[in-house]
């Protein structure tokens, strides 16, 4: 079976940094490669896997500001249409862009949707509801006027996340800095709780940041910036919780995921996909605001990071997750 991958261009594929999508991609190729399937990547050309790489782009748009995105994103999308008969089978990360030449090749297109930017772009996805497979990343996710082929979790590399059942007597956040993920609130949970809160992640709303999370930054409220891989899975394995106070219907939350693989509970608003990857009282807690979070720390000692970690390695592995998807290349090649 030969299969196209098709990743976003805004950043490198895995990322560096932030770019959920693109690691998402990065993960799905990899693993897809280990159950010997032939995958060719469509992302940037300083992009890094183990398959064949197609680029049109030497780097993401991101770190090039003198490419627009949007005729960066057409070369790519095209790239890899007017290589369709190549392969037999399609799997895009790109949002809907890539649906509109779905009625124009033969070969299959099955296009995670990792999420609605707006309800704006629906109509493009309804247009193509018959000839195309959509695959949710949660159930929570799904969107009543789509049809849809399955729910298979985001699955990450099990072995980049160690278990820590001795942790240091910390909160943490993690994640964009941003009113949709709940800094402000993460803050108030720590003070009220009189518990030393880390938070770490790239700043996206600056106004945010300099208004509303600056001024509480002390000895006890710090601000690390944005971390790699190393120093993420340090500061998660040792934090007693990480704190999730979203204010939006997240579609997934993988830093919720991947503190839970290192053994660490997650405290998270009941929003979205939150019940979906946490189970409440086994591996963290579902709280409905602020006062809930404080109490839901208070009864930490109770969680098993152990069979935390393990729980998550279980659901939501990498592997697991190529394996879910390799059923619906066959199911949708009927072989």
């Amino acid at each position: 079976m030969k299969v196209a991958v098709l990743s976003p261009i805004a950043w490198r594929t895995p990322p560096e940094h932030y770019g959920p999508w693109e690691q998402m991609a990065s993960n799905l190729t990899e693993e897809l490669i280990k159950l010997d399937i032939k995958v060719t990547l469509f992302a940037t050309g300083d992009s890094i896997t183990s398959g064949t790489l197609n680029a049109v782009i030497d780097k993401g748009y991101e770190y090039d500001k003198n490419k627009d995105a949007k005729v960066v994103e057409c070369l790519h999308i095209s790239n890899l249409m007017e290589h369709a008969n190549e392969f037999d089978i399609i799997h895009n990360h790109f949002d809907f862009l890539p649906l509109t030449y779905s009625k124009l090749i033969k070969t299959p297109l099955i296009t995670t949707i990792h999420g609605f930017s707006s309800e704006k772009i629906i109509p493009v996805y309804k247009k193509y509801n018959d000839n195309c497979h959509f695959v949710s990343i949660s159930d929570s996710d799904r969107h009543s006027s789509l049809k849809y082929l399955a729910t298979v979790f985001n699955g990450l590399n099990v072995n980049d996340f160690r278990l820590n059942e001795n942790p240091e007597d910390y909160l943490l956040f993690f994640g964009r800095i941003h009113p949709d993920k709940g800094t402000v609130e993460a803050i108030e949970i720590a003070k009220r709780s009189n518990r030393k809160l880390k938070i770490a992640g790239i700043i996206q709303d600056s106004n945010y940041f300099e208004k509303n999370v600056k001024p509480h930054l002390n000895d006890d409220i710090q601000f690390l910036g944005h971390l790699g891989p190393e120093s993420r899975n340090k500061l998660m394995g040792n934090a007693s919780a990480l704190l999730h106070p979203i204010s939006f219907n997240e579609p997934f939350g993988l830093s919720v995921v991947e503190a839970m693989m290192c053994g660490t509970p997650v405290i998270a608003f009941n929003r979205g996909s939150m019940p979906e990857l946490i189970q409440h009282q086994k591996n963290g807690f579902l709280a409905n605001d602020v006062s809930e979070s404080v109490e839901a720390i208070s009864k930490l000692p109770s969680i098993n990071r152990k069979n935390c970690s393990i729980n998550a390695k279980e659901k939501f592995s990498s592997t697991k997750m190529a394996k879910e998807y390799l059923k619906l290349y066959k199911k949708i090649l009927g072989t």
